[in-house]
């Protein structure tokens, strides 16, 4: 039994899922390099394949059904690097100049696909609202994506910023309202959102997005962290944070720089103002939680306009196992339709 199957502060829904997993194995922090070869291993293809299976079980037709959808795969050439990226596309059919949100999904900067059945699924979900969803499949750090490069920061950065330009330098093709633009995403989707936004506006280029909905933000680098209690309180239940691993996965000189577009806990009031509406996302029982909250508050403190909502009863991204609590996963979905417009009026 996975630790805190039995946290009565937890859905039972979310409790009996947790139940029936295995305790969480931590990464030991060495050096890149090594986490590279461990990640890519046969035990570890052999856990992913299992990953995946069961991946498979949330795509589902009565779920989140294809039907009256248009779904279609684009690439694109991302800067400056020059490598070829995918965007999976996910609209209503017959429809034009849609509001758009622009997907990146979770698996800590080091691992998933857009692709793969759990965020087939989630965009669905999310399309089902009205919108257009363009899911990024970006370079991850450890474990390849669609795209074969495995690089550390600022490669998955940079490939998140390059698709955002493309999605609105080409928004009358892909049927998009370039003016109705939001970066959303989950986990290490939600640092990329965030650091994202934080890039386009040093780059002079935020006005291309109207907001940003991050949920349960993976933004600090490090855990435990004393200022964050969710860090230690919520440690092992789905996700088990500890030490540096994952700044090491990154790329431990940005950590080591404190730099904010890889970490964006350590953004500055400087760093954040012109930064449109955020929406932050928590979830109650996550070891995230607070980073989330902090990073609101830092908001606050700047003068900029931001929101923040914390999921009551739910692990570390429930809303993205849309089979687990359907309800919640649409609440949030219409959450995110409800910001975009918002944004856009």
């Amino acid at each position: 039994m996975a630790e805190g199957a039995d946290d009565q502060r937890l859905d039972p829904r979310i409790r009996a899922m947790l139940s029936n997993m295995p305790q969480p194995a931590p990464n030991p922090a060495t050096t890149r390099e090594e986490m590279v070869a461990r990640a890519n291993s046969p035990e570890a293809n052999e856990r992913a394949a299992m990953v995946q299976k069961l991946f498979s079980q949330i795509d589902t037709e009565p779920l989140a059904p294809t039907k009256g959808l248009d779904i279609s795969t684009h690439e694109f050439t991302s800067q400056p690097d020059g490598n070829t990226v995918k965007i999976q596309l996910i609209k209503p059919e017959g429809s034009s100049s849609l509001p758009c949100v622009y997907y990146i999904h979770g698996g800590g900067m080091q691992d998933f696909s857009c692709f793969d059945a759990m965020y087939r699924t989630w965009g669905r979900l999310l399309a089902h609202q009205g919108m257009a969803i363009a899911m990024v499949d970006f370079r991850n750090s450890l474990r390849a994506s669609s795209a074969p490069e495995i690089e550390p920061f600022p490669a998955g950065l940079n490939d998140c910023v390059s698709g955002v330009r493309w999605v609105s330098e080409n928004a009358g093709k892909l049927g998009i309202d370039k003016d109705k633009i939001i970066v959303a995403g989950e986990s290490g989707g939600g640092n990329l959102t965030l650091a994202t936004g934080l890039k386009l506006n040093r780059d002079g280029d935020i006005g291309l997005v109207r907001g940003l909905y991050a949920l349960c933000p993976y933004i600090a680098g490090k855990w435990p962290d004393e200022r964050l209690p969710s860090s230690t309180e919520n440690n092992g239940i789905l996700l088990h944070l500890e030490g540096m691993g994952a700044a090491i996965a990154y790329g431990i000189e940005a950590y080591e720089a404190k730099d904010p577009l890889a970490w964006p806990l350590f953004a500055s009031e400087k760093d954040v103002k012109g930064l449109p509406p955020v929406m932050i996302s928590v979830n109650e029982c996550d070891p995230l939680r607070d980073e989330g909250i902090e990073f609101y508050r830092l908001l606050l403190r700047a003068g900029q306009p931001a929101q923040c909502r914390n999921v009551m009863g739910t692990s570390h991204g429930t809303e993205i196992a849309a089979h687990m609590c359907p309800d919640i996963s649409r609440q949030t979905a219409a959450s995110i339709r409800q910001f975009l417009k918002e944004v856009s009026n």
